[in-house]
């Protein structure tokens, strides 16, 4: 199994007095390390937790910090608590220093209250709603940075790789597929972090997709497949490659903390992951060129946000 790719330790020692950063999926998982790790270095971080008291129980026991951790409502099946969120956020916070779209789900078969297939609805829809809301913000603070956590799924998982059909992004007319749908709405941040490269240039704010690695999470559904992953496969982590959350924290914490990666604007950057179907994907890159054929492709990403630009009822 290839190495975990883990930060320089010097980044994890910046003073990030003064900052401010938003992380969405914040009450666990690679959420709750990121949001932590900014925390102990300073910062002020916003935890966007669709349930509140489960972000307040999950900080309940962190201390010492020399920053500050706020936990605010976020519901990202719904644009309308999207943007409650963005509106109470403003009126506390006048900067923004980065925000970490992490958070998602996986193999849900629903819509959310706008009709959007969940998992696209939550994954890509959501938060690109968020982001757009707080660009203004993220340039009035620049040098700022925006994570996408995506997923290794994007590039083929199961043998699905991530598509974009813009006649049937919900399923509505074709039969529905939990992985097909799931590998979609990852693509779908891959892109959105290439158009919004291509959209900011000399503003300071730079975009990054990410591959956090497999990590032992809340990600995969309750029962069987959640047990497996979580607890019977924990002491053969070294072998199928799965995380700490801290271990998982990894890449979102290099795009925000590291000095060279604004000048890979727009790049994907990945944990190791022994689900990438060509091997030599396997050992990820900070950054590495995206595995999906698509992965790059401008205009589908210009029209990717277009069409979501329309969906999400932005003017």
């Amino acid at each position: 199994m290839p190495k975990t790719l883990m930060c320089d330790p010097k980044l994890l020692k910046k003073d990030l007095s003064g900052r401010v950063y938003i992380v969405t999926g914040a009450n666990s998982g690679s959420g709750f390390a990121t949001a932590k790790q900014l925390a102990e270095q300073g910062a002020t971080v916003v935890a966007a937790c669709r349930r509140v008291n489960a972000g307040k129980e999950a900080f309940a026991d962190v201390d010492n910090l020399k920053g500050s951790v706020d936990i605010m409502e976020l519901d990202l099946a719904s644009l309308a608590s999207v943007r409650r969120f963005v509106e109470a956020f403003l009126a506390k916070y006048k900067r923004l220093d980065g925000l970490i779209n992490n958070a998602g789900l996986a193999f849900v078969h629903s819509k959310t209250e706008d009709g959007f297939d969940t998992q696209f609805g939550v994954n890509h829809l959501g938060h690109f709603l968020l982001t757009e809301l707080l660009l203004d913000t993220l340039k009035a603070s620049a040098p700022s940075r925006i994570v996408n956590v995506s997923s290794v799924a994007h590039a083929g998982m199961q043998g699905v790789y991530g598509e974009i059909d813009f006649e049937d992004l919900h399923f509505d007319k074709k039969e529905f597929n939990a992985t097909q749908a799931y590998a979609n709405s990852k693509f779908a941040n891959v892109l959105y972090a290439v158009n919004l490269a291509q959209r900011l240039p000399g503003t300071g704010v730079s975009a990054f997709s990410v591959h956090p690695g497999w990590i032992r999470s809340n990600l995969a559904p309750a029962g069987p497949v959640r047990f497996l992953q979580n607890v019977l496969l924990r002491p053969l982590a070294g072998v199928f490659g799965t995380m700490s959350w801290f271990e998982g924290a990894q890449t979102s914490l290099h795009c925000l903390l590291d000095d060279d990666a604004p000048n890979h604007n727009g790049a994907y950057y990945s944990q190791n992951s022994i689900l990438y179907p060509n091997k030599e994907n396997r050992p990820g890159g900070w950054p590495m060129k995206s595995p999906h054929p698509q992965g790059e492709d401008t205009e589908l990403a210009a029209k990717l946000t277009e069409v979501s630009t329309a969906l999400v009822g932005i003017k």
